[in-house]
């Protein structure tokens, strides 16, 4: 299990080298990874590669019940947690971290995308943007890999483009839940999700998200 280690204080943001005098001690290489990150990496190409390369056939066979198996063994290693606050079981580590866990594992093409779309884009959202109750549900669930996180934007008719969605969201008459109504495309995890972050426009106008567990009625995901 990977030990918590304090953000590292040096940065440089972004393009900010093109504006701003910096130094080269101010750039952060390789060389400046702590002895913890170094461990981090060890462990990550060690599990990419003993225990996800093998299985690889059998995820490119679709085998959902493989890559879910391999999601929580990742997070038992403490790889799914880097991004998540400590109080919902998580590492709360910095993003060089978490970047290079992604490279480490990215020998594995199609198990590295599903690692990606969950701790990444499934994930992120909730942290960044739930609300504690939110949280509390779900992202210890996600960060030991116990429940598998989908994201689901994308639309035959608009692509990626999120403002030219048009999946719907309606109150219902009592007020107490949302009907949603359209279709989604590309849908990331969606044959072995449990957890689904959906888009959609309230009343046609408002962008929102709604997190809708596997096994909603009414949700029905296609084979892919």
């Amino acid at each position: 299990m990977i030990t918590p280690v304090a953000a590292m204080t040096k940065r440089v943001t972004g393009g900010s080298f093109l504006i701003e005098d910096i130094r080269p001690e101010d750039i952060f290489t390789l060389e400046d990874l702590s002895d913890v990150q170094k461990e981090i990496a060890r462990t990550t190409v060690e599990f990419a590669e003993k225990q996800a390369q093998p299985q690889i056939p059998a995820i490119e066979e679709k085998n959902f019940e493989v890559t879910k198996g391999l999601l929580r063994k990742a997070g038992e290693l403490g790889l799914m947690g880097i991004d998540v606050p400590e109080e919902y079981g998580g590492l709360a580590m910095d993003k060089v971290t978490s970047a290079l866990i992604a490279d480490k594992i990215a020998v594995c093409g199609s198990f590295s995308l599903a690692f990606s779309a969950h701790v990444g884009i499934g994930t992120l959202p909730l942290v960044w943007y739930g609300n504690a109750e939110q949280k509390g549900k779900y992202l210890a669930k996600l960060a030991s890999g116990e429940w598998v996180a989908s994201y689901a934007l994308s639309e035959a008719s608009s692509g990626s483009d999120a403002m030219n969605i048009r999946t719907q969201a309606k109150l219902s008459p009592d007020g107490k839940h949302y009907v949603l109504n359209g279709e989604k495309m590309w849908i990331s995890n969606a044959g072995m999700a449990n957890l689904f972050t959906v888009f959609a426009k309230v009343d046609g106008e408002k962008f929102s998200v709604f997190l809708i567990e596997a096994g909603t009625p009414g949700l029905m995901v296609g084979p892919e």
